[in-house]
């Protein structure tokens, strides 16, 4: 019998015969690291749901950066966890706010490194949510001059770029225009553009000490089940101003990875969030699954689907891999 058919197994045939066709690629400059830094002294304490990630104070943040630069990683996403705590978020926007403080350290002894200051108030509140609330609404308007005040200090002290996280309607407009009116016309957005109400934000609550004291975020974070509401968010962002489109979580959204960078020509940034992190040690820990193997996997697949940038709690192991396999 003769038989036609493609010899696609041609190109799969060795190691140099795979990287040769490889489509897309992994490198240090894709990752952006989250640092959790905590207000107090001598605090290193690693956050119980997420093996290897750990909340830092300013007197070990040395110790923690030299070994960020160290793994060849350029860019690094601040949280700032307080020592206090008020309605509407004071310590976000104070000029002695710990994210402040931590990003002129940052800018002063490393000032290649790119310092992005995520913009929200959840941290800093002690209600836990992204805005000013009134009985049991969060709103809108007034959170919204909340976070120019926060994104003005924040690049006051020297951030790089402004990651506003709130999904305030009109976060974006605001901030730019504030940030222009302030001087700093040259300063991006990383807009979180696309970011879903999510279990999988989980761990990441542990470590920020920001969940909701009540209630919950679907009333501003988008609904799972809604692909076509993403289009309208990113919309919206793009002609307010952002810079970069981030899409929250990684993983479970790759189709909406893959419409935002079909429909938008901008940077597409995908964050792989805690929960997806934790299963993955987790499941790693019990020796179901390979470390190494799964995460590059997960990291190509976010490239793969568009991703121009990838925010991984897992980017100094990734970063390691990639230099043991060269």
């Amino acid at each position: 019998m003769e038989l036609q058919f493609s010899r696609h197994r041609r190109l799969r045939s060795s190691v140099n015969m795979r990287a040769l066709v490889r489509e897309n690629h992994l490198r240090p400059d894709d990752f952006i690291y989250p640092l959790f830094i905590y207000e107090g002294e001598n605090i290193r304490r690693e956050v119980s749901s997420m093996p290897g990630v750990f909340q830092v104070s300013m007197d070990n943040l040395k110790a923690e950066m030299d070994d960020i630069v160290a793994h060849g990683i350029k860019s690094v996403l601040l949280f700032g966890i307080p020592a206090t705590k008020d309605e509407c978020g004071t310590q976000a926007f104070h000029d002695h706010g710990i994210i402040q403080v931590a990003t002129r350290y940052i800018k002063e002894h490393y000032p290649e490194m790119i310092v992005v200051a995520d913009t929200c108030l959840c941290e800093y509140t002690s209600h836990g949510h992204c805005g000013m609330v009134e009985g049991d609404k969060i709103l809108n308007d007034p959170s919204l001059e909340l976070l120019v005040k926060t994104a003005i200090a924040q690049a006051e002290a020297g951030a790089d770029i402004i990651a506003p996280s709130n999904m305030m309607d009109g976060f974006v407009t605001a901030i730019r225009a504030g940030l222009d009116e302030a001087g700093f016309t040259e300063i991006p957005i990383m807009s979180y553009a696309v970011k879903y109400a999510s279990a999988f934000y989980g761990p990441f609550r542990e470590a920020a000490e920001g969940a909701p004291q009540f209630g919950d975020r679907k009333t501003y974070q988008m609904d799972p089940a809604n692909r076509m509401e993403a289009f309208r968010e990113a919309e919206s962002d793009v002609a307010e101003g952002a810079d970069f489109l981030i899409v929250k979580p990684g993983m479970p959204y790759l189709d909406i990875i893959r419409d935002v960078k079909n429909n938008f020509n901008l940077p597409v940034v995908a964050y792989n969030v805690s929960g997806e992190y934790s299963m993955i040690k987790a499941a790693a820990a019990n020796g179901w699954i390979d470390e190494k193997q799964t995460v590059m996997e997960m990291l190509i697949a976010f490239k793969r689907a568009g991703a121009d940038l990838i925010i991984t709690y897992a980017a100094k192991d990734a970063c390691r891999w990639l230099k043991e396999d060269q």
